[in-house]
């Protein structure tokens, strides 16, 4: 058989962390990959010096990829091979401007779903139509690899993770800033702050002046080392503390938009502090509640979610032909292309 080939396609600098496990997988099974990274928002200067990356979109369509995996909402349909859902977070509940989940929605990009949990599964699956034209099969997240085979640590003080997202509406960051610069600088805990990459350069700013013996503030384009470290989350509805809960520790959110029995949900920032001892204390209603959760979102803690993934992959490539021929988009494909700037074969 010949060599199966696997293109990632990229544009921000989470995919980093989301699919080098699944490099690793290619990689172990004697395949090839390769990358492509669109955009400003991305740091080429994160691909490591074995890693292929291919410059313009005339290289990939000389490389022929087999499969083109996108930890992203939506993909252009003209490149070769099938188009993967691979996800770059969960489903925190965020909704468009017409109030509809903007997690499940079908776009007509993809051939196939690989999604994370009974949850995403049962709702993908009911989006499909007959005959379907794409694939869902459950897989668990890959990006969760590497945090199911972290070392647990064990810290001198409690350690509390902050992030946010970007979005004005929904950030905690703003409203919680001075109860988080009177609480660390108490010593009680020690704190990490990590922000969404699109988080307006002032909070930054705000936050970083705040730094202390007990406060850091990290960049990076790995988030996993920090939520396999910390004790608890301080967040907002960033669909990231989906991925710090999945290992069975608690919550603490402002404003969440759809607070679930899992989380210890605040809309008073004085409340912050008193809530965090309540989450560190573990209650044992709160913890019922979590691995509910984790049962229904993400059941998966073997670190083989990758290899999972791939297999679906190679089973949606080898039955492609059973799949309907996907509905033609020419809006959201027009702006694809332009977005990208390749008119070729148009």
């Amino acid at each position: 058989m010949a060599t199966r080939r696997y293109l990632f396609f990229v544009s921000q600098n989470y995919s980093y962390a989301i699919l080098r496990p699944v490099q690793e997988q290619i990689i172990a099974r004697g395949e090839s990959v390769a990358w492509y990274a669109h955009g400003d928002s991305i740091d080429r200067s994160y691909f490591r010096e074995h890693e292929r990356v291919l410059n313009d979109l005339d290289e990939v369509f000389a490389y022929k990829p087999d499969a083109v995996l996108y930890p992203s909402n939506q993909a252009p349909t003209f490149l070769p091979g099938i188009n993967v859902a691979v996800f770059h977070g969960f489903d925190a509940g965020k909704v468009d401007k017409k109030g509809n989940n903007d997690h499940f929605k079908i776009r007509n990009c993809f051939d196939l779903y690989c999604t994370q949990g009974p949850d995403s599964t049962q709702k993908f699956k009911a989006l499909m139509p007959a005959p379907s034209h794409f694939n869902v099969i459950e897989t668990g997240w890959c990006a969760l690899d590497p945090l199911f085979s972290h070392p647990r640590v064990v810290n001198k003080r409690p350690k509390i993770l902050l992030c946010s997202t970007f979005s004005k509406k929904l950030s905690c960051a703003p409203h919680l800033l001075q109860q988080v610069k009177q609480i660390s600088a108490s010593g009680e805990w020690d704190w990490v702050v990590q922000f969404h990459p699109k988080m307006p350069k002032d909070i930054v700013e705000q936050y970083k002046s705040i730094q202390s013996e007990y406060l850091t503030y990290v960049e990076t384009d790995d988030v996993i080392p920090l939520l396999a470290e910390a004790d608890l989350m301080v967040c907002d509805t960033s669909s990231v503390l989906i991925m710090f809960i999945l290992q069975g520790k608690p919550v603490v959110t402002f404003n969440n938009i759809d607070p679930g029995d899992y989380l210890l949900d605040i809309n008073d920032p004085e409340k912050l502090q008193e809530t965090i001892r309540r989450g560190l204390s573990r209650p044992d209603t709160l913890m019922n509640a979590i691995n509910r959760f984790i049962q229904q979102q993400h059941p998966y803690q073997d670190g083989h979610s990758s290899s999972r993934l791939l297999d679906a992959v190679n089973e949606t490539i080898d039955n492609q032909h059973r799949l309907a021929k996907k509905p033609i988009d020419i809006i959201r494909q027009f702006k694809m292309r332009r977005k990208l700037g390749y008119w070729k074969f148009f």
